[in-house]
């Protein structure tokens, strides 16, 4: 992508990338991560932001409960800043060009890639944060997308991401998914996604990565998510939350569409969150292959613009039964 092409987005930049420097040294082994310990039994919980350095929703979230000094009343609450080399490269004249500096942060996290030879500076960073990882009980994720569509929280394959889905209660929709043929996110590390190990995690998509509506949507998600783990007392933060949120609805997806060819394109522009009532209709060409749905009313989670061979164009799934 040129930077001409990248500043062509038709989305406007709502919100001001804040100044994280002054957390660099943190309080942990960790740059740019800061722990609080309340001295009482319960798990450790962690909420990150930039995974990719052009979602700002979840960073401006961290920097204010930072400011505010939000601390738990229960167990140990990390906050973390993670691939900061992206972030601070963000321009809002051209603001799609930092999502990674040398590969996606969120496509390395199985345990070959990590423990493996190759290198970058995702890499370097992952390698940095897994130890404190490797000490997490519940972790929220924060992120946003490409287009304007509704916030969606990725639970994951195993009951207990939707199990602590439904514990937050908060965005109403919940997508029950594996991720993506690319690479593990760093929701799917290793004991995440073993459904007999208690530890879990959420990944949640706030919005459009630039709106002011994505900022909401993290705030609340994340307070939502340390009510639900018992980090936080209610009173701690009454002042900050919205509404009770509406009943929960779930996608189970059920394949994703990863593209093949340097000749892949959706039949329209899907942003997300259509539903297509007959199965059999043709949503993508390939090259030579036709996609099309696999079943009635197929739902289509987050169809991506970056349309690489080896990434994931779109994922189908469909409603189900809580």
């Amino acid at each position: 992508m040129t930077a001409d092409s990248a500043r062509l987005t038709p989305w406007p930049v709502e919100l001001r990338a804040p100044d994280i420097d002054p957390y660099r040294n943190g309080n942990t082994d960790v740059p740019f991560f800061w722990s609080f310990d309340s001295g009482q039994p319960g798990p450790h919980v962690m909420v990150t932001a930039v995974v990719h350095g052009n979602e700002l929703c979840g960073a401006r979230v961290i920097d204010r409960l930072l400011r505010e000094q939000l601390r738990p009343g229960r167990g140990r609450l990390t906050f973390g800043f993670c691939n900061v080399a992206a972030y601070v490269a963000f321009d809002p004249v051209y603001p799609t060009l930092s999502r990674f500096v040398d590969e996606d942060f969120n496509r390395i996290w199985d345990q070959p890639t990590l423990n493996g030879g190759r290198s970058s500076i995702e890499l370097a960073r992952a390698r940095a944060i897994r130890p404190m990882l490797d000490t997490v009980d519940v972790l929220l994720d924060l992120h946003s997308m490409q287009n304007a569509t509704e916030p969606l929280i990725l639970a994951g394959a195993c009951q207990k991401g939707l199990d602590l889905a439904r514990r937050v209660g908060y965005p109403a929709t919940t997508v029950i998914d594996a991720g993506h043929a690319a690479g593990a996110r760093m929701r799917d590390y290793s004991f995440f996604q073993d459904p007999s190990d208690p530890r879990s995690a959420l990944l949640v998509e706030c919005g459009q990565h630039w709106a002011q509506s994505s900022e909401t949507v993290a705030l609340e998600t994340t307070l939502r998510f340390l009510l639900a783990s018992e980090t936080v007392d209610r009173a701690a933060i009454e002042q900050w939350l919205g509404p009770e949120p509406e009943s929960q609805r779930v996608i189970q997806i059920t394949q994703p569409v990863t593209v093949r060819t340097d000749g892949f394109a959706f039949v329209e522009p899907y942003v997300g969150m259509e539903c297509i009532r007959r199965a059999g209709t043709v949503i993508a060409h390939d090259g030579d292959q036709t996609i099309v749905t696999p079943y009635d009313d197929c739902i289509l989670i987050m169809p991506s613009r970056r349309l690489s061979v080896g990434q994931t164009a779109v994922r189908l799934g469909r409603f189900v039964d809580d």
